[in-house]
Formats: C-alpha cells, sequence, structure tokens
C-alpha cells in the first residue's frame, strides 16, 4: 500500500480497528445476562458459571504475549484476520453449545482468538499514527471499547426476550464478516524486521499459573478454602507464576521484559487498569443477576439498565485534556478513588434501592473512561516501534488478568457469603436445597417448583442472603480499587505532563508517513 495512501486512510483504518474492538468487548461481557437463562437451560452449577465467564477472559489474558508476539513476528495484520476468523468459528459453535463443559471449551476458544486481535488494533495504530496523534486515536479506541460493555447486554437481553440464550452469540457474526473484509482491504501489513525466538516455555508458564489459581479461587467456595484440593491449586498456581517471573527475568528473549515494569509510569499505569477490569467483571457477574433474580426484571430491562456504564465515553474525553494539565498520575489516582466510591455505592443497592446500582454504574463507567486510554498510552509509550505487539499484549493481557481475577475472586465471596447468610435448609429435600445453596439462580427454580406462599418465602429468604453477599463482594472490589490507588501514588511520578518525561519514556513512532514503507514479508 502506498505510505501517502496509508497516512490518509489512518482515521478509516482507526474505524476498522475500533469495529474489531468492539467485536472482542460485546464477547467479553455479552454472556452476562444470559446466565440465569444457561443456567436453566443447561443445569449449570454456580461453579460453573464462573467458569462460562472466565474461560474466556483466562485464554484470552493467558495468550495475549504469544499473540502480540506472533504479530511482530508473522505480520500484525495477518494475526488481526487470524484471529477474528478463530472468533467467527468458535462463536458460531459456542451459539449451539447443548453442555456446561461444551459451552466453557467454546469460549475458551473465542479467547484465544481474541488474543490475537486486541493487540494487533493497538500496535496497528502505533504504526499508522505519528507521535502527536497517538493520544487521541488511543482514547478513540477504548471509547470504542467501552461501546461494547453495554451494547452487547442490551443487544442481547432484546434477543434473550424472543429467542434462545445462544442468539447472544450470533449478534457478533456479521460484524466479524464486516471486520475482516474491511481489515483485508484496508490494513497495511506490519512486523518486527528482527526474527526473535518465540518465549514458548513463558507462554506454558503464564497459562498454567493463572489457570490453576483462578481455578483454586472459583473452586474454594465448593469444596473449601481449608480442602487439600482447594489449598494445592493456589499453592501450585503461586509456584508457576515465580517460576514465570524467574524464567522472564534469566530467559535471552523474554515475552515479557522486566525492564518495562520497573519504569514507575509504566509499573503505575498497569496497576491502575488492572484494578479497573478487576472491578469492571465483578461488577457486571453480580449486577446482572441482582437486576434479574432480585429486581425481577426480564433480560432486556435488565440490559438498558446497564447503559449508564456509557458515561466511559466522556471519562475518554476528558482524561486525555486532564493529563494534559495535571499529569497522569493525579488523573489516575482521582479516578481510582471514584472506582472505589462506585464500588461500596454498589455494596449499599438492596432489593429496593436499584437507583443507588444505577448511580454506582454511571460512575463507575466515568472512571473506566477517565483512568484506561492514559494509562494504556503510557504503557505504548515504554516500547520501541519494533516490539508495538508485545507493548500492546501488555496492556490488553493486564486488562484480561484483571477481569478473571475480578470474576474469581468476586465471585467466590460472593457464593461464600451467599451460602453463609441462608438459615438451615434442612425442610428441603437435600438435590433442592443444595441448588439453593449453590446459588440465587438454583433457589429461583426451587422456589418456582415448590409455589404458593413456601416459594416466595424461600425466594425472599435467598434473596436477602445474595444482597448481604453482593454487599461484601463489592467491599472486597472497593478494597483492591483502594490499594490501587496507593500503588498509583507511590509508583507513578507526580507533577504536569513536562515533569514526566525523566520519569517516562519518549514516545516512539514508526517511519514518518513521507517514507512510511512497507516491510517485505519475512521469509
Amino acid at each position: 500500500m502506498d505510505p501517502s495512501a496509508v497516512h490518509r486512510s489512518r482515521w478509516r483504518i482507526l474505524a476498522v480497528l475500533c469495529l474489531s474492538l468492539i467485536v472482542i468487548g460485546m464477547d467479553n461481557l455479552i454472556l452476562n445476562l444470559a446466565l440465569p437463562r444457561v443456567q436453566h437451560d443447561l443445569g449449570a452449577t454456580g461453579g460453573q458459571l464462573q467458569w462460562i465467564i472466565d474461560a474466556y477472559t483466562l485464554a484470552f489474558g493467558g495468550l495475549l504475549l504469544l499473540g502480540g508476539g506472533l504479530g511482530d513476528r508473522f505480520g500484525r495484520k495477518r494475526m488481526l484476520i487470524t484471529g477474528l476468523a478463530l472468533v467467527f468459528g468458535f462463536t458460531m459453535a459456542a451459539a449451539y453449545a447443548n453442555s456446561p463443559e461444551m459451552l466453557i471449551t467454546m469460549r475458551a476458544g473465542m479467547g484465544v482468538g481474541g488474543a490475537f486481535v486486541m493487540p494487533a488494533t493497538l500496535s496497528i495504530i502505533k504504526h499508522v499514527f505519528p507521535a502527536e496523534e497517538q493520544a487521541k486515536a488511543i482514547s478513540m479506541w477504548a471509547g470504542s471499547g467501552a461501546i461494547g460493555v453495554p451494547l452487547g447486554p442490551v443487544l442481547g437481553g432484546l434477543l434473550l426476550e424472543h429467542y434462545w440464550w445462544g442468539a447472544v452469540f450470533l449478534i457478533s457474526v456479521p460484524i466479524v464478516l464486516v471486520a475482516m473484509v474491511a481489515c483485508a482491504l484496508m490494513i497495511p501489513e506490519s512486523r518486527n524486521p528482527d526474527r526473535r525466538p518465540l518465549d514458548l516455555v513463558g507462554v506454558l508458564l503464564s497459562v498454567a499459573g493463572l489457570g490453576v489459581l483462578v481455578y483454586g479461587i472459583i473452586e474454594g467456595p465448593r469444596y473449601g478454602w481449608t480442602d487439600g484440593l482447594t489449598l494445592s491449586a493456589l499453592a501450585a498456581g503461586v509456584v508457576f507464576i515465580g517460576a514465570f517471573v524467574l524464567w522472564e527475568r534469566h530467559t535471552p528473549y523474554p515475552m515479557l521484559s522486566g525492564k518495562l515494569f520497573r519504569a514507575p509510569l509504566f509499573a503505575g499505569s498497569a496497576v491502575a487498569m488492572f484494578c479497573v477490569n478487576f472491578c469492571l467483571f465483578g461488577l457486571l457477574f453480580v449486577v446482572t443477576q441482582y437486576l434479574q433474580f432480585v429486581r425481577g426484571h426480564g433480560p432486556l430491562d435488565a440490559g438498558i439498565r446497564l447503559l449508564p456504564v456509557l458515561t466511559a465515553v466522556v471519562g475518554a474525553g476528558l482524561g486525555s485534556k486532564l493529563v494534559e494539565k495535571t499529569g497522569i498520575r493525579s488523573v489516575a489516582a482521582v479516578g481510582l478513588v471514584a472506582l472505589t466510591g462506585s464500588m461500596l455505592l454498589m455494596a449499599r443497592a438492596d432489593a429496593g434501592a436499584e437507583s443507588v446500582a444505577l448511580g454506582a454504574l454511571a460512575l463507575f463507567g466515568f472512571t473506566m473512561g477517565l483512568v484506561l486510554p492514559p494509562c494504556a498510552n503510557a504503557i505504548l509509550a515504554a516500547a520501541p516501534p519494533e516490539q508495538g505487539g508485545a507493548a500492546s499484549a501488555v496492556t490488553d493481557a493486564t486488562l484480561q488478568v484483571g477481569g478473571s481475577l475480578g470474576i474469581a475472586v468476586v465471585g467466590s465471596v460472593l457464593t461464600t457469603s451467599y451460602r453463609d447468610g441462608l438459615p438451615d435448609l434442612g425442610g428441603l429435600p437435600a438435590p433442592a436445597a443444595e441448588a439453593t445453596r449453590d446459588s440465587l439462580g438454583g433457589a429461583s427454580e426451587v422456589a418456582a417448583r415448590i409455589g404458593g406462599e413456601a416459594g416466595q418465602g424461600l425466594s425472599a429468604i435467598a434473596s436477602d442472603a445474595y444482597v448481604t453477599a453482593l454487599a461484601d463482594a463489592m467491599t472486597v472490589a472497593g478494597g483492591v480499587a483502594a490499594a490501587g490507588v496507593l500503588a498509583v501514588l507511590v509508583l507513578m511520578p507526580g507533577g504536569k505532563p513536562e515533569g514526566q518525561e525523566d520519569s517516562a519514556p519518549p514516545v516512539r513512532t514508526t517511519t514518518p508517513p513521507s517514507t512510511h514503507r512497507e516491510r517485505k514479508p519475512v521469509a
């Protein structure tokens, strides 16, 4: 593609990349509203519901660094189209899954595709935009990702009103096809001209560490936190992650260079992004069940009530302007304080306080838009252009690992607190009592079968226990956000942007548009 044409088309290329990102955002979150229907139709347990969500984020987060490295090595456009093709195939299969296990597997496959797509979008932005426009482009990129947060549940809720739960997956199918064609026609190929060996050992250790650790957290309420299996999984996860850190420090071609995290601005930005996604995934996991089971809304009405998260678009527009005036540390710290407030506000929601939940969603959305774009830009600024895919993958991996742990930790606190809040269920048959203790969805099923005043009484007891558990889970999420405030204040350099230049690596770009040329494919 002609270099001047690339420069002229950069904003259209950005639109195609944002379309791809919207697909990933929708796939990430669209299933949350369908969880009650999935639980009913497939007989999924509370733990399986967590795995249905976390299978995607774990595969996504665990393979992002590999996806970014493959893009740098074999071509970012090629990896983007390959990832979209994988998303298409596994999405179609997930729509017709007939068991929780099959759905979990297909969701993991969708996550693999997403791991190729997301780092490619950011690294292509860095490739086609000059330095002075990258912050604006990344802000628009992040804003488009935020659109997928409420858009997926609303469209999914509309389909759930009329079709089976698998229909929620089919929304993204035509969008993926359009994105694939547009990518093939409009986006120039780019890659790192230096062939670096792939760090497959690092990939295996990181995936094993996160997978086993999250397994222990999710299954802890089921087996007991002092059970040998739970403790073994948690310990093994820590060992694998420790081995990953040691390996990355000593291998000549690390998947994730420790030098990056020794840069204060890089480390502080990564912490801030981790905290935002930890709270996002934890919040959406509990609030979709709260709106449907406790408040009694149908899928569409519940999806519409997630629209306050669109305040992220406002926050994204304001964040970059504030960074120019006050510096990124002030913006990130204030944003995480607001994030803490949104979690604690959500903790105050009860069966009759829906306005509190909507206010918490609006405050959270604004916080997400305020924090994520400048932090993503700071991370990309730390990397040279030939490692754009790897730097993009670090950004995305931080988000996805935060999301995976958010679902695992918040979901486990929710389950443990919910079970502890239930009274003695000795009057119920053993299967019914176990279903009631497993989740609020199970309790609703049992209450519907019992019917009458007895069923209404059981439903009220389970709802009260869930609201108490929701408060505990959101308080824990608020604690994580508060810890993030302290980390940002300690790690990030202070002052206005002029004072940050000594602490932050300069933004480097690819060859200027006037001399921009497409590299020949690697043989």
